[in-house]
């Protein structure tokens, strides 16, 4: 784009160019090779993709509902940074889902009109905010564990997906180092930041066991999928570092049994929290109002 400032960028005469993302609201693989790899089924490879776009989708939203409540303006900034790059991970990896399968389906289509038992993404993203150090405990948990799980995919068989997770490390190794910097600074602060920033991990942690759980789906696409089971002992590794720095006592484990299954089911088989209904119903009611618009 060549204009002179972002109001000239969004008015009537410019409606082709869409200046949020810089490159439009287009297909965001367009031009990329997005074949299947030899060997790998297409539904078992958009199955994953939709489970790490959910992810990023999911935490994205929660993020963003920071947007005027975070403490300091500069955390505004990071907060909304944070949150749109985890959305433009979900972008690309539901965009990939859609090609994997053939169903040739959008990233818009699958963010906005999915039922929830639809969705894929581990239930630690999508319970409510809480207070800051609660968002930052929850904030630095999942990025290590995402940032893991991407350094691994890196290397995937899927050359869409390895692009994918190299764009998305440089992302999210600058997510864990903020939300880590806030975990020491608070955990280690006054006694009240101190009680809340362990709430916080208290209150997330219930749902720690989950990231570690190996779907059927992971199983079945050995050298694409990275092996969830084998993150733990880098995840702990590095948690346990930022919380002894921050002078916070690890929640007990609850011994890899996972909580509040259904059936033996969680978020990855689409089953959820109570929060995730009043998430979707935020998240998808101007596209469902308006399912034909355009701006």
């Amino acid at each position: 784009m060549s204009f002179d400032n972002a109001y000239e960028a969004i008015s009537e005469n410019n409606d082709e160019t869409r200046w949020a993302f810089g490159t439009g609201f287009v297909d965001p693989l367009s031009g990329v090779d997005t074949s299947v790899p030899d060997g790998v089924d297409g539904a078992d490879l958009a199955a994953y993709c939709l489970m790490l776009g959910d992810d990023a989708l999911i935490m994205s939203h929660r993020l963003q509902q920071w947007c005027s409540h975070a403490p300091e303006l500069e955390d505004e900034l990071a907060i909304a940074n944070i949150a749109l790059d985890l959305l433009g991970q979900a972008r690309l990896l539901l965009a990939r889902a859609g090609k994997a399968d053939g169903s040739e389906r959008s990233e818009d289509s699958y963010a906005f009109f999915r039922e929830e038992r639809d969705f894929r993404n581990v239930r630690m993203v999508e319970l409510v905010n809480g207070d800051f150090a609660a968002t930052m405990a929850r904030l630095l948990t999942f990025s290590v564990w995402r940032l893991a799980l991407l350094q691994r995919l890196e290397s995937s068989r899927d050359p869409v997906l390895a692009a994918i997770a190299a764009k998305g490390v440089k992302e999210v190794t600058y997510h864990r180092e903020y939300a880590a910097n806030w975990v020491v600074r608070l955990g280690d602060g006054t006694e009240l930041s101190h009680q809340r920033m362990q709430a916080g991990f208290d209150a997330v942690w219930p749902l720690y066991d989950e990231l570690f759980v190996v779907h059927p789906v992971e199983r079945r696409l050995a050298g694409i999928a990275a092996d969830s089971d084998g993150l733990r002992s880098e995840v702990d590794d590095v948690l346990t570092q930022v919380l002894t720095a921050a002078t916070l006592t690890r929640p007990e484990d609850s011994a890899g049994k996972v909580v509040g299954l259904v059936s033996g089911m969680a978020g990855r088989d689409g089953v959820h929290t109570e929060d995730m209904g009043y998430l979707l119903a935020e998240l998808q009611s101007v596209a469902r109002a308006h399912p034909e618009a355009t701006w």
